[in-house]
C-alpha cells in the first residue's frame, strides 16, 4: 500500500498545508507500507500516471484543495482518495451556497448577505455599508465567501472599522459575506465516517485572547483548548446532533470540522465548514481525536485504508 499525501499547494494556506501533510505523514509510519508527501505541481500527474499510488489524500488548505478541483482530477484519473467528492466540496467550499443548503435541511446558520466587491464601486460602498448596519446591526463579522483559516475574518464592532474590515476580505476573494455576530460558545466539531456509520467526536472549545484568527489558530500560545469542550450534556448533545446534520444533508464523506456557536438561548448556529480541517500541532481535529482516546495513526490508517477499498469496490 502507497499513500501519497498531497499538500503545499499555491493558496494562502500553503504553509498550514505542508505542517498539515507532514503530521499525517509522520502519524501513518507504520501503520501504512509507505507514506509519500508530495507538493501539487507539475509532477502530480505523472507520479499519479506511474501506477506505484495506491491512494491519495489531499490535505491542501484553500482553493484547488477544497473547492473541489483537485478531487474531480483524481476522478477523471481513477485514483481513490481520502475525502469527500468534488461535487460536496463545490457545495461546502462556497459558504453561501452551503448556508442554501443547510437551510433547506433546517439547520441554522447566522443571518447574512452576500455581496460583490464590483456593487461597493456601483452603488456606492458608505451607502452599502449603511445598509449592512442598518439590517444587521453591529457587532457583524465580514469574511471571504469562499476561503478558509479565518483568512480575511474580521469581526466588526464599530462603524467606522467596516470600510476597512471589507477591504481586508477583498484580499483574499472578491465576494464577501457579512453575518450577524453570534454571541456565546464558539465549538469545533469533527465527523469521522460517511452517511449513517458518521460519528461525532468530543467537541473541542476554543478560548482567545481576541479574534480566532490566522494567527490564533497556528501559532501556539494565543488560545486556550478546552477538548472536550465545557459544555453542558444538553448543549454537547445538540452541537453533536447538529454537526452530524450537517456532515450528512451535505454528502460530506470520511472526515470534516464543522465550527459551531452555542448562542445564550442554547441554540446551534454553524459558522464554517471544513472538509480538510488542518493537522497541525495546533489543529482542533487532532484535539478532538485525542479526546477521544482515538490513535491519531490508526484513525489516519484507517481512513486511507477505506478510501483504497473504496477504489478497489468501484
Amino acid at each position: 500500500m502507497h499513500a501519497l499525501i498531497l499538500a503545499g499547494g499555491l493558496s494562502h494556506e500553503r504553509d498550514v498545508s505542508i505542517r498539515s501533510g507532514r503530521r499525517v505523514q509522520d502519524a501513518l509510519r507504520g501503520k501504512i507500507d509507505k507514506v509519500s508527501l508530495l507538493d501539487v505541481d507539475t509532477e502530480l500527474i505523472p507520479t499519479l500516471r506511474s501506477g506505484h499510488v495506491d491512494v491519495v489524500w489531499p490535505l491542501l488548505h484553500g482553493a484547488t484543495g477544497e473547492d473541489g478541483s483537485l478531487q474531480a482530477l483524481l476522478e477523471l484519473m481513477g485514483v481513490p482518495y481520502v475525502g469527500t467528492t468534488s461535487g460536496a466540496s463545490r457545495v461546502a467550499w462556497n459558504k453561501a451556497v452551503a448556508k442554501a443548503v443547510m437551510g433547506r435541511a433546517g439547520i441554522d446558520t447566522p443571518e447574512h448577505v452576500t455581496l460583490p466587491q464590483s456593487l461597493f464601486r456601483e452603488v456606492g460602498a458608505e451607502q452599502v455599508l449603511d445598509t449592512i448596519v442598518a439590517r444587521f446591526g453591529l457587532p457583524v463579522v465580514v469574511k471571504p465567501a469562499r476561503g478558509g483559516s479565518a483568512l480575511g475574518v474580521s469581526v466588526v464592532r464599530d462603524r467606522a472599522d467596516l470600510a476597512r474590515a471589507m477591504v481586508h476580505c477583498f484580499a483574499y476573494g472578491d465576494i464577501a459575506l457579512v453575518e450577524r455576530f453570534i454571541e456565546g460558545t464558539e465549538v469545533a466539531m469533527s465527523v469521522l465516517g460517511t452517511g449513517d456509520e458518521a460519528r461525532v467526536l468530543p467537541a473541542v472549545e476554543t478560548v482567545t485572547d481576541g479574534a480566532y484568527d490566522y494567527d490564533a489558530r497556528y501559532n501556539p500560545g494565543r488560545v486556550e483548548y478546552f477538548a472536550p469542550a465545557r459544555l453542558s450534556d444538553a448543549q454537547a448533545a445538540k452541537a453533536a446532533q447538529t454537526a452530524l446534520a450537517v456532515h450528512r444533508s451535505m454528502d460530506l464523506r470520511d472526515l470534516s470540522r464543522i465550527d459551531i456557536i452555542l448562542d445564550r438561548d442554547g441554540h446551534a448556529q454553524v459558522i464554517d465548514i471544513n472538509i480538510a480541517p488542518g493537522m497541525t500541532e495546533t489543529s482542533l481535529f487532532p484535539q478532538a481525536a485525542e479526546a477521544a482516546s482515538l490513535d491519531l495513526g490508526e484513525v489516519y490508517g484507517e481512513l486511507v485504508l477505506g478510501a483504497a477499498r473504496r477504489g478497489a469496490d468501484a
